[in-house]
């Protein structure tokens, strides 16, 4: 069976992830490089760890989160959906089997929060791993004053750490946010949508799902 180590040397998927981040760039977008896509393969890994899934799941997971934004190379608009076709046909020259390889691609088709949604452990893990990373390193704009209300969220949030406790079945995204570069209501214009799609993900996976920001709960 293809690994997660085989597919992040892999130098045409490299490339597929490398042009999409070099494209979102020039229309104002936060870094999707390979810094955010092995982010969400390593968090997803431990959600699912945590919780006790097997080897197997853990791989296909850790695979598909490393591929899920290969689409933006294609167009932002339905990334996701994109990403799935182009995965297929990549996966089918690799690998796994008809049965692993569908499993990816439905993972990645489903990550995006406006038409998708969780439907196996798969794609719940990748979903929450997505969603969460939020950092202040995702931000390429270096002057505050031409960011706009994503890269303010992003920018003004200091640090995070996904927690997972599978003895109480809760899943907690703590973060520290100077609200004086982005206050709570705007983090939650522009996140609120990702923070239940997070949810509703981790309910699947039996969990609740907290969002814990600057020591005090919010979700």
């Amino acid at each position: 069976m293809l690994t997660y180590e085989e597919i992040i040397k892999d130098e045409e998927i490299k490339e597929y992830i490398s042009k999409g981040n070099e494209y979102l760039g020039l229309l104002g977008y936060t870094d999707h490089s390979e810094v955010h896509t092995k982010t969400v393969a390593k968090r997803a890994e431990y959600i699912l760890k945590e919780l006790g899934y097997d080897d197997k799941t853990i791989e296909l997971t850790m695979i598909a989160s490393y591929m899920h934004d290969i689409g933006n190379v294609i167009n932002r608009k339905t990334h996701a959906e994109y990403g799935a076709l182009l995965a297929n046909e990549l996966l089918k020259e690799r690998d796994l089997t008809n049965s692993e390889r569908v499993q990816v691609i439905s993972a990645i088709s489903h990550h995006d929060e406006t038409t998708g949604g969780a439907v196996d452990p798969i794609s719940a893990a990748l979903i929450i791993a997505d969603k969460t990373d939020v950092r202040r390193n995702r931000v390429r704009e270096k002057i505050m004053s031409a960011f706009d209300i994503h890269d303010r969220v992003n920018y003004a949030v200091t640090s995070t750490k996904l927690e997972v406790d599978s003895v109480n079945k809760k899943i907690t995204l703590y973060m520290d946010v100077d609200e004086e570069i982005c206050t709570m209501f705007e983090y939650f214009e522009i996140f609120l949508g990702r923070m239940m799609m997070c949810r509703e993900s981790s309910k699947l996976l039996g969990c609740e799902f907290s969002l814990v920001s600057n020591g005090s709960k919010i979700l």
